[in-house]
């Protein structure tokens, strides 16, 4: 079938469907369209610029916690995630999401725990409503130290 209608330019739109030996139809539509694009900047990049070992007692040995400094660029971010896995980056051990609040310049430290010493690949996504960047470090916990 075909017609012709009328929109807010004056433009005419032709519509026409056709029958397709696989049972499909499809549907051609020739005219002028008008929409709206809105460009969002996004948060372009993310870098971990220190990793800190944060010293515990004894009675509190039972798990490692590591300071990650993270800077980035772009827009602000509202979330973080953390995902540590093994050294090779392919089993995942835990991930851990938070809510954040930054106001002025990305600089934010993220503390996260390690329950036992070893080698693991930490990805860090900082996101907002329409973009994510991540950063990856291979970290070494060695019971109350980090390299």
């Amino acid at each position: 079938t075909t017609g012709a209608s009328s929109n807010l330019d004056s433009s005419t739109t032709v519509e026409s469907m056709e029958d397709n030996p696989d049972g499909g139809c499809h549907i051609y539509r020739n005219g002028y369209y008008r929409t709206g694009i809105s460009v969002v900047e996004g948060i372009l990049e993310v870098n971990i610029i220190q990793m800190t070992s944060i010293q515990m007692t004894e009675s509190q040995a039972e798990n490692s916690l590591v300071d990650f400094v993270v800077t980035c660029q772009g827009s602000l971010p509202t979330d973080v995630c953390t995902v540590v896995s093994d050294p090779t980056c392919q089993v995942s051990k835990s991930v851990v999401c938070d809510p954040i609040i930054v106001t002025d310049e990305c600089l934010l430290t993220i503390r996260r725990a390690f329950e036992e010493p070893g080698t693991y690949c930490i990805n860090i996504t900082l996101g907002d409503d329409t973009s994510q960047a991540l950063a990856s470090a291979l970290i070494s916990v060695n019971g109350g130290e980090s390299t």
